[in-house]
């Protein structure tokens, strides 16, 4: 059996064809362009593959998940110029005619590092995953559901107390200005310092900043889900900043709620080079041949 995945980035398309066992058979990255030219070289990737059974979708957003909705499928008002409001699962499934999964990237990479834990037999029934890059976004899987009905989550956009040498730091969200987003983000590093996050030492005081607000994050779904563990991907991400980070969450939480040890609690994906969306969508189109 075959079965298909996309992972829908700003910069990039990463399709990808495996098995029923969640193995990689054939992969291709293309460069996120306009959406007809990008929607072709995808299509023309999966076609060869004539016993696809199933494909996901795991793409940047906002995006509509409701099946009842007109616009379920789309993009929906996303700040990526050229792809407001552009039907992605519509022209993939009229080319391909096979049941497509539609979820948001971060949803992708939740639920391949579910899948990934079970079958490494590790004793977990939820997770969250937390992406720090470009933007921030975020996704729960508890029990093999991914959470979220009335629409997709939105964990980046969560407000967070501000750092007490952070406040004349007015935030690069659009919308909130100082969400989690706004303050955390790969591009606040630039806007703080004039300097990109990969330039800047781990021992500058900014890292602490962010970690400030990344350990709040992990404290807030700690509270409100009591998840299994934590996990953060993206380009901010480093097995240093996560020290920090675990340093902060302590802090912040006082003892107040036990949580297993934080060097697991709080980790690095298990999915190395940005994999876990991939497995994810290879699952969660496995998954969409029972419905």
């Amino acid at each position: 059996m075959l079965l298909g995945s996309i992972e829908a980035g700003g910069t990039k398309f990463v399709c990808a064809v495996g098995n029923e066992d969640y193995r990689v058979l054939e992969k291709v990255s293309i460069p996120t362009t306009d959406p007809g030219t990008t929607f072709t070289k995808v299509i023309n990737f999966f076609k060869p593959f004539k016993d696809l059974a199933a494909l996901s979708i795991a793409s940047f957003g906002p995006i509509e998940i409701q099946k009842n909705n007109k616009l379920y499928g789309y993009i929906t008002d996303t700040p990526k110029k050229g792809w407001s409001n552009v039907d992605f699962v519509g022209p993939i499934k009229k080319e391909l005619t096979v049941p497509i999964f539609f979820t948001t990237d971060v949803n992708g990479s939740a639920y391949g590092e579910y899948v990934m834990a079970q079958l490494f037999n590790e004793k977990i029934q939820s997770l969250v995953y937390l992406t720090i890059g470009t933007g921030v976004g975020g996704g729960a899987v508890i029990d093999g559901t991914i959470l979220g009905s009335a629409g997709h989550t939105e964990m980046g956009h969560v407000y967070v107390k501000r750092h007490p040498d952070d406040l004349e730091f007015q935030g690069i969200c659009p919308f909130h200005k100082d969400c989690l987003e706004g303050l955390a983000s790969g591009p606040t590093f630039e806007a703080r310092t004039g300097l990109k996050g990969k330039d800047i030492p781990i021992d500058h005081h900014v890292w602490d900043i962010m970690s400030y607000y990344v350990a709040q994050a992990a404290i807030q779904q700690t509270m409100i889900l009591r998840p299994d563990n934590i996990v953060f991907g993206g380009g901010v991400v480093s097995e240093a900043f996560l020290e920090k980070v675990r340093r902060d969450f302590a802090e912040l939480n006082q003892n107040y709620i036990k949580v297993p040890d934080l060097k697991t609690y709080i980790r690095m994906p298990r999915i190395k080079d940005n994999g876990s969306a991939t497995l994810g969508n290879f699952a969660l189109a496995f998954k969409e041949l029972g419905n």
